[in-house]
């Protein structure tokens, strides 16, 4: 495994499955809490992280929603996005499509535009110093209603040149993704990319809704789309990718150990895996990290983790240069290894 890590650490990357507000680290969440005059119910960063033992996906959402309280202003957002992007630009991370959830924000008075703004005005940065480029998908909680949805959406058309494409998430259980059909059709029509969130804690069939009912391009996480043959071949034939998030799904016992992890099944069954970090911050490792972690686990070799790096770059939202140019990255690598 060892000589795998600068491998790893230096094959270029695509992160697809990112949530901004989910790289929100202890230090920089007392720091806005102290600027923004938000309390916070813990006393050192030492507590925020000894909280982070989650027993399921509701439980880390506790905590997430509360850490993202202290985001208030386009500064904030700006900052927090920065920080991501220097730490991911340390893993050769060279296009990353990034989750947001307006939703969470807005309910708590900061406006529509503070929250792009700040976002996009550090993903122009990036692109400019480190040549990362970038798209911006903004999620739709499903703990909350269809309706509140709707009105999102409303608010995110003034900033269509902005946001690529829009994803579902929150908490799965119970909240399946035909409950937000309509909302989803609108967005189809106003020319956004699909997404959504199927197959984590919710079963198998939240995947097929996620398609169906949603027309999802992307499915994040469907891990769960094994236990239905005639899901994994549907799957298959279509060519559609799976956000995977290794060290989430073990932090929130989707898995019981990195082990038991069924991404190499995936690969063997010829589905279009990708791995990413999801919320890295409450999860304990940004992408690279989850790379190492499951290439150690499962025996990855270099085939296969040139195998997720490509299947990452084919599921992106870009033009086809930029495909091309992100697989020319990983090709000069290659020959250099």
């Amino acid at each position: 495994m060892a000589e795998l890590v600068p491998f790893i650490r230096g094959i270029p990357k695509v992160e697809l499955h990112l949530h901004i507000e989910g790289t929100l680290e202890p230090e920089l969440m007392f720091e806005l809490e102290q600027r923004n005059h938000i309390p916070l119910p813990y006393n050192s960063v030492e507590e925020v992280r000894r909280a982070y033992d989650f027993r399921d996906l509701q439980s880390f959402l506790d905590i997430y929603y509360q850490g993202a309280r202290v985001l208030r202003e386009e500064r904030d957002f700006f900052e927090l996005t920065w920080a991501y992007l220097e730490r991911v630009h340390q893993d050769n991370v060279r296009h990353v499509e990034i989750f947001f959830d307006p939703q969470t924000h807005t309910i708590e008075g900061v406006p529509f535009a503070t929250i792009v703004t700040g976002i996009q005005r550090a993903l122009a940065d990036a692109k400019t110093q480190f040549g990362i480029s970038s798209g911006l998908i903004m999620c739709f909680l499903r703990d909350l209603s269809a309706e509140e949805a709707m009105e999102t959406l409303e608010q995110a058309l003034d900033f269509k040149d902005q946001i690529v494409g829009v994803g579902l998430d929150s908490a799965e259980a119970g909240n399946p993704p035909v409950k937000f059909a309509d909302v989803f059709d609108r967005a189809r029509v106003e020319g956004f990319r699909v997404v959504a969130h199927a197959g984590e804690e919710g079963p198998s069939e939240y995947v097929w809704q996620a398609l169906d009912n949603l027309g999802a391009e992307r499915i994040d996480h469907g891990v769960r789309s094994v236990e239905d043959d005639e899901l994994v071949e549907r799957l298959r034939a279509g060519r559609i990718p799976l956000t995977v998030c290794p060290l989430s799904n073990v932090k929130l016992r989707v898995f019981d150990k990195l082990e038991d992890h069924n991404l190499k099944t995936l690969l063997d069954l010829g589905l279009r895996a990708t791995v990413n970090s999801d919320d890295p911050s409450y999860f304990g490792g940004y992408i690279g990290d989850n790379f190492l972690a499951v290439a150690d686990a499962l025996s990855l070799g270099p085939d296969e983790i040139e195998r997720l790096v490509r299947n990452s770059i084919d599921a992106a939202f870009v033009d086809a240069a930029r495909r091309d140019e992100l697989h020319k990255e990983v090709d000069a690598f290659l020959a250099q290894h």
